[in-house]
Formats: structure tokens, sequence, C-alpha cells
């Protein structure tokens, strides 16, 4: 084991499969002597040269397009986006193309590509840099989402993704690059998509989070113990596939569900979630779920309007006693 940050789990990753397999490469806006906004591609370009780490011009359109051309010649193409938020000018690409060509062509074509970046708060990058669109990709049948929460899942999930013969959204998060942990140094580690991890075990309310409020989610916890209040937080890693299971089991144990995520609380995941448990596992439940999400605006740029429109780690404590007490 190595002790890594988020960003240099994730670059290493890409090193040790571009060294594995000639087909993958790497393209995006500054990825190449720049290392990228975040420093995930830094010094790529030294090892494998500007033929496999290849800047782009600023048009996400145009090379989101090509890696889907380049995915279904053969390569896999590792494409980057500064933030996820440029998604929105590639979605005929990604979500009429990418995630469709397999399904239209009966499975002869395949689209072994990964579209990867950062989302999120935590810079005050204001509202068309701090988004969180991962809802969308949820939505569109044929794409895969994962969604690591710490330095071993970026690399265990990455390197799945990496492999796997569909397009994959992998969505990072801007706060957690410099959070370290331990990452495996087997160049064969891998974390199988549709698979959650309970990062704390509870009895009392079972709380589903993504990203930073996975951590957030865990601090709630600390509080609330010593409330004498037992919380299970589960992290599922991928949005698409989701490991319904895990959740439905936890609940049927607890009795109480909250989800907690970044993204806006209207038709987000949490409002999925609580769907298929309500659905599942009514009869286990003891109160209604509750989902904790931003508020229904544009993340604004002042820090401190930020923090207002963001759920805390208060808003998820304020959420479990309500599942409890209401």
């Amino acid at each position: 084991m190595s002790i890594k940050t988020y960003a240099m789990a994730i670059r290493d990753t890409i090193a040790s499969e571009m060294r594995r397999d000639e087909n993958v490469f790497c393209m995006g806006e500054d990825i190449e002597t720049a290392g990228g906004s975040f420093g995930c591609t830094r010094d790529l370009y030294k090892e494998f040269g500007v033929e496999r780490v290849r800047n782009t011009p600023i048009s996400e359109a145009g090379f989101v397009g090509a890696g889907v051309g380049a995915a279904n010649a053969g390569m896999r193409p590792i494409v980057e986006l500064m933030y996820w938020d440029f998604a929105y000018v590639a979605m005929d690409q990604i979500l009429n193309q990418a995630a469709k060509i397999r399904y239209m062509f009966g499975g002869k074509a395949k689209v072994p590509m990964v579209i990867r970046g950062q989302q999120g708060i935590g810079k005050g990058n204001a509202a068309q840099h701090s988004q969180c669109p991962e809802v969308f990709f949820m939505h569109i049948p044929g794409l895969k989402v994962a969604m690591p929460s710490c330095a071993e899942d970026a690399a265990g999930l990455l390197r799945t993704a990496i492999r796997d013969d569909n397009p994959v959204a992998f969505i990072e998060h801007k706060a957690l690059y410099f959070i370290k942990g331990e990452v495996p140094d087997d160049p064969e580690f891998m974390i199988p998509f549709g698979q959650a991890k309970i990062r704390r075990e509870g009895s009392d309310v079972t709380i589903v989070a993504t990203h930073l409020f996975v951590n957030r989610s865990l601090e709630a916890a600390e509080k609330l113990e010593k409330e004498g209040i037992s919380c299970e937080v589960i992290d599922p890693r991928t949005i698409v596939p989701f490991d319904y299971d895990t959740v439905i089991n936890s609940v049927k144990k607890t009795g109480r569900l909250v989800v907690a995520h970044e993204a806006q609380k209207t038709a987000g995941m949490g409002a999925q979630v609580v769907t298929y448990v309500q659905e599942h596992a009514f009869n286990y439940m003891d109160a209604p779920a509750q989902v904790v999400g931003a508020k229904p605006c544009p993340v604004p740029f002042n820090l401190g309007l930020e923090t207002a429109a963001i759920p805390t780690v208060d808003d998820i404590v304020a959420a479990v006693k309500k599942t409890l007490y209401k």
C-alpha cells in the first residue's frame, strides 16, 4: 500500500493502464505539459509522448466526439473534461452517441471510453464551474457512472472503467483531490462496479451518501453517536450500476433512510434511491425517508452563499433526527 492523494491515485492509475495497453490514451484541454487543471495527467507526456497525451482545442463537442470515434475504432480513450459542467455542450456526443451505439448496432460496435473530470463546490468557482450533473448521466441507459469518494476507490474504480467495453462517466470531486489515503500498489487492483461500501455500520438509521457527502455523513454519524443514535453510512461508489441490495438490506435492519448528496434535491439521485426503497422495502420503514440536497438555485460565487446553498453536516443530522422523532 502507498499513501497517495486522490488526484495522484488517478494519475498513477492512468499511467499504469497506459503502460499495460498501448490502445489507452488521454485527450483533453491542457492535459499535456500543464498536466490538467488539477494535475491528474502531470508529466505523463514525458513518458508516453504527445501522441498519447493529446491536447485538444477548447471544444468539448469536438473532442468528446473524437473520443467516441476512437473508441469505435478499437482505441480506449480517456477524455478529460476540465469541469463536468462543460459536458453540457457535448451532450449529444455523450447521450445520443456514446451511450447508444452499442445497443443500436446490436453489440457489434463497442465504446470503451472513459469521460473523466471533476464537479462540485469548494473553491468558489461559481455557477458554471461548481455544478453536480450526475443525475443526467444516471438517467440515460448505456452509460455507467462512477463517483469515487476516496483515493483507493479513485484508483480501483478508474482501472475498472478503463478496461470496460462500455462508456463510463467517471465523476471526480474537486474538494477531494488533495485528500490522502492508502492505495494498493497492485497494478491489477480493481473495484467492481455496482458494489457499495458500508463505511460505517449502525442500527438506527441508514445514510446513503456520495462524494464529499460520504465524509460529511460520517461526521454527522459521529455527532449523532454522542446522542445515542447509531447510523449506518453507505457509499454506493457507482450510481450506475447501483447496488440497491446493500441499501435495501441496511434499511431492513434500521427501518429508516436518509440520502445525502451535493446535487440539487429536486429530481436528484436521492429521489431515485428513495423511490426504489419505497417500492421494495416499504413494509420495513418506520418513518418517511429523507433526502438532503442543495437548494434549487445556481451555485453562488461567494463562499458564504455557497455554504448556504449546499447542505451541511448539521443538515444531515437534522434529517436523521426527523426520521427518528417525527
